[in-house]
C-alpha cells in the first residue's frame, strides 16, 4: 500500500463520518481516528507487523456508525486510580500455563512484585509476564488465546 492509497483511504474515511477505521493486512496495520476535539482531525496510525504475527482479519466496513463511549469521565475517573499492567511484547495473550492447569490470577488476587501473571507466546516462545506492582486484580482486559499488541492493556490492579 502506498502513500496515495492511504491519503485516498483517509479522506473516504472522513468523508463517510466514521470515527475510527481499522485496516489490518498481512505486512501492516492502519488505525484512522476522526472527529476528534483535538485541531487535527484526523489522526493515521501506520504500523509494520512482523511476518511471524497470526493472519488479521479484513478491514471493517468503513460506514460503521461512530460509537460514544459510555460516561467517559466516571470510568477515566475510576481508572486512575488503578495502575495498568500492560503487554511489552506483541503475541497471543495465555491466562494459563496449559490448558489443563488454572489460570495464573483471577479478578480479586492479590499480587506481588515478582508474581507471574500471564503467558504471551510470540514466535513459538512462551514469555512469563510478571508483575511489577503489589496489589488486588480488578480487572482482566484481555481474552485468553486473543493476540495481543505491544503496550496493550492487559490487567488493572490496584496498589492500596
Amino acid at each position: 500500500m502506498d502513500i496515495k492509497e492511504i491519503q485516498s483511504l483517509i479522506k473516504f474515511v472522513a468523508k463517510s463520518g466514521a470515527s475510527e477505521v481499522k485496516l489490518e493486512m498481512e505486512d501492516i496495520k492502519i488505525t484512522i481516528r476522526t472527529g476528534s476535539s483535538s485541531p487535527n482531525p484526523e489522526t493515521t496510525i501506520v504500523q509494520q507487523i512482523p511476518m511471524a504475527s497470526a493472519p488479521m482479519a479484513q478491514a471493517p466496513a468503513p460506514a460503521a456508525e461512530p460509537v460514544a463511549p459510555a460516561t467517559p469521565a466516571t470510568a477515566a475517573e475510576d481508572n486512575a486510580k488503578y495502575i495498568t499492567i500492560k503487554s511489552p511484547i506483541i503475541g497471543t495473550f495465555y491466562r494459563k500455563p496449559a490448558p489443563d492447569k488454572p489460570a495464573f490470577v483471577e479478578v480479586g488476587q492479590e499480587i506481588n512484585t515478582g508474581d507471574v501473571l500471564c503467558v504471551i507466546e510470540a514466535m513459538k516462545l512462551f514469555n512469563d509476564i510478571e508483575s511489577e506492582v503489589s496489589g488486588k486484580i480488578v480487572k482482566i482486559l484481555a481474552d485468553d488465546s486473543s493476540p495481543v499488541e505491544f503496550d496493550q492493556p492487559l490487567f488493572l490492579v490496584d496498589p492500596s
